[in-house]
């Protein structure tokens, strides 16, 4: 590395996709805000672009190395070979634990000073988290030392993703009703839908979508659902009667469901708060379903031996605060409760409704507190200098 420059000026990101939009979700908001925000030059490597692509549509999906929103992208396949110390970044980022490669691996240990290298793990509730975040792990047989870092949701762990304008544009959207019409009505709705109860839905195939949409269809509130193409493909047939394509939209007693495209993620953010309510899955849209100030129902990621299920509760004791129907309706939703009537634990969640912004204004500020997990890695980097 050259010593003529801020020692910290560039950092590199492994991403492999698993959860198809969640990883590279993440690591394309945390890439875009270093760049943006801090000035740091990013290289971002990817597996999946086409994964990739959906979430950022002007990624070129064949392109081995390309330029998006200042960051440099790599595709990252096999890449076994022999690496310089001038190919590695000043703070390496593997995301969850992924292997990055071997030859990378030895280049940064013939670097002066050594990189800071960070295993950027998952996002989660419970308590051991505050106690694993920042301790360091030796290379077995290199001079390479690794660091945990945790998001999290305390001053004691990584904080949680956040753009530095995010809460203002937020605001700004929310408080504009023409700009919100005009949103919507980009995704194809009608002036009915947007008069509705309009609900986002993105969820994993597990979920009991047909069992929401019988309680829905049958209960005195319209409802508008808003799912983007792609999530719970047969449930949105079932109750469509036909292809679950962009624009296709049924309307069922007092339900109507509406396809929308797979958006961008600025899109996605203002979908968020278009919404009086979002189902959300996996780590990357809780976050962004936190920052949108509304009521949501969080579908996590399944884990072998319903590991997922202590990692629910724990994230429902810090943020339902009392409120039994959102713990009721959220644990039912992820399979981790016994079957039971969905039109009683709608009409309970929905009753509850107000409580639960009132309650996600309260946990937004609580969250601010912890600062953002971009600029709290960064002083962490840095103080390790």
């Amino acid at each position: 590395m050259s010593l003529d420059k801020d020692p910290l000026s560039s950092l590199a990101i492994f991403c492999k996709v698993v959860d198809n939009y969640g990883d590279i979700g993440i690591c394309w908001r945390l890439a875009r805000q270093l760049q943006g925000e801090h000035g740091v030059a990013v290289t971002l490597w990817v597996d999946d672009l086409r994964s990739f692509q959906r979430i950022c549509p002007e990624l070129a999906a064949d392109a081995e190395v390309q330029q998006m929103a200042g960051v440099t992208v790599r595709h990252w396949r096999d890449q076994d070979g022999v690496f310089a110390a001038a190919d590695v970044a000043d703070i390496v980022i593997e995301f969850f634990a992924c292997d990055i490669p071997p030859g990378y691996i030895a280049a940064m240990a013939q670097c002066d000073p050594r990189p800071v290298w960070f295993n950027l793990e998952g996002l989660s509730a419970e308590e051991w988290v505050e106690g694993c975040h920042t301790l360091q792990s030796p290379h077995p047989r290199l001079p390479l030392m690794k660091h945990f870092f945790f998001p999290g949701f305390t001053s004691k762990t990584g904080g949680l993703l956040r753009e530095a304008a995010l809460e203002q544009e937020r605001r700004q959207f929310q408080a504009d009703p023409a700009a919100m019409t005009a949103f919507l009505a980009r995704l194809g709705l009608a002036p009915a839908e947007m008069a509705a109860l309009k609900v986002s839905l993105f969820c994993y195939p597990d979920a009991p979508v047909q069992a929401l949409f019988d309680a829905w269809q049958g209960g005195a509130t319209a409802i508008t659902c808003l799912a983007p193409e792609g999530v719970a493909v047969a449930a949105m047939q079932a109750f469509l009667g036909a292809d679950a394509k962009a624009g296709a939209v049924r309307s069922r007693g007092a339900l109507t469901v509406r396809i929308v495209p797979f958006v961008a993620q600025p899109d996605y953010d203002k979908l968020l708060w278009a919404c009086d309510l979002n189902f959300v899955r996996g780590e990357d849209s809780i976050v962004r379903a936190q920052w949108a100030g509304r009521p949501f129902v969080w579908h996590i990621y399944p884990q072998d031996e319903n590991l997922h299920h202590v990692k629910l509760r724990a994230f429902l004791r810090r943020y339902s605060d009392g409120i039994d129907s959102l713990d009721a309706l959220a644990l039912h939703w992820n399979g981790a409760l016994a079957e039971a009537g969905w039109a009683a634990l709608w009409a309970a969640f929905q009753a509850d409704m107000p409580a639960m912004t009132r309650r996600a204004a309260d946990w937004q500020r609580e969250m601010l507190a912890n600062g953002d997990l971009a600029s709290n890695m960064l002083a962490f980097a840095r103080s390790l200098r």
